[in-house]
Parts: C-alpha cells; structure tokens; sequence
C-alpha cells in the first residue's frame, strides 16, 4: 500500500473508482451542470444550457449522458409532443454537493496564499542559473547501441 493510500486510508481496489470519480469532476463542465442541477429539483435541457453559458448542445448531451451513466443525474422522459426530457440529480449525486462545495470554499479561501506561493517559487526559478541538462540513463543506452538520437 503506498504512502497515499495510508494516509487516506483508501483500499487498493477503491482507488480506481476515486481516479474515476476525480476524472470526471475534473472534466470542464461537469461541476457547472452539477451546481445548476442543485438550484432547481428538476430542469429541462434548454434551461441547462441556459445555465451553463458557453456549453454546446453536443457537449450538453455528452456531460448529461456521462453523469447519467456514473449515477449522478436522472433522466426523465415524457410522452408528450414534443417529447419533454427532465433531468435532475440522484441522491447519490445530491450526496456529492457537500463535498464538492467544501472543495470549492477550501479553494476560495486559500486562493490568495496558493497563487502567492506559486508566484514566489516562479521568481526563485528565475534568479537559479539554468543547470546543464543531464544524459539519463536512456541516452546512454541508446548511445551504447549506436542510435543518434538523444534524449535528455
């Protein structure tokens, strides 16, 4: 077990599933569409993409078929002329918002401090000298075979 993994206590076989569910909050407009999904109990597909400004009908349709599939929205569809189509979140998606929002206000409140940390860490790289790049041991194998391409 890795060091991540006792630190969180995350089983071997847990991991693929909290790489997925990282994967696909990280998509670009997935935490959009889940945050409007929280303001209304239901809402229809134009009033989403009213929502989410900026996102195309085809993207729309990707996302929502995407979180469908991982179990976070239901779809509902009506017999009607013209068929209405009604999304909302599932309870296991409405279980994910308290997290998600806990996320968003860590990032809120720490913005300042981790951008300054950043910019300080950019600017010490900018006064070090550039150091010489170093063969790895790949390029040294791949001299010892004769091949001219390097890799550093």
């Amino acid at each position: 077990m890795g060091v991540t993994n006792k630190l969180v206590r995350i089983e071997p076989s847990q991991c693929a599933a909290v790489d997925q569910l990282v994967a696909l909050l990280g998509e670009k407009w997935t935490l959009l569409l889940l945050g409007a999904l929280t303001k209304e109990p239901t809402l229809r597909y134009n009033d989403l993409q009213r929502a989410v400004h900026g996102i195309s009908q085809r993207m729309l349709s990707l996302k929502l078929k995407k979180l469908e599939e991982n179990g976070l929205v239901k779809r509902t569809i009506f017999p009607t002329v013209p068929p209405r189509v009604d999304y909302e979140l599932t309870s296991l998606g409405r279980t994910l918002i308290a997290p998600v929002r806990a996320l968003l206000c860590w990032v809120v409140d720490t913005v300042t401090r981790w951008r300054r940390i950043a910019w300080r860490l950019r600017k010490r790289r900018r006064k070090q000298p550039e150091a010489k790049p170093q063969m790895s041991v790949l390029s040294t194998r791949t001299l010892a075979r004769g091949e001219s391409k390097l890799f550093y």
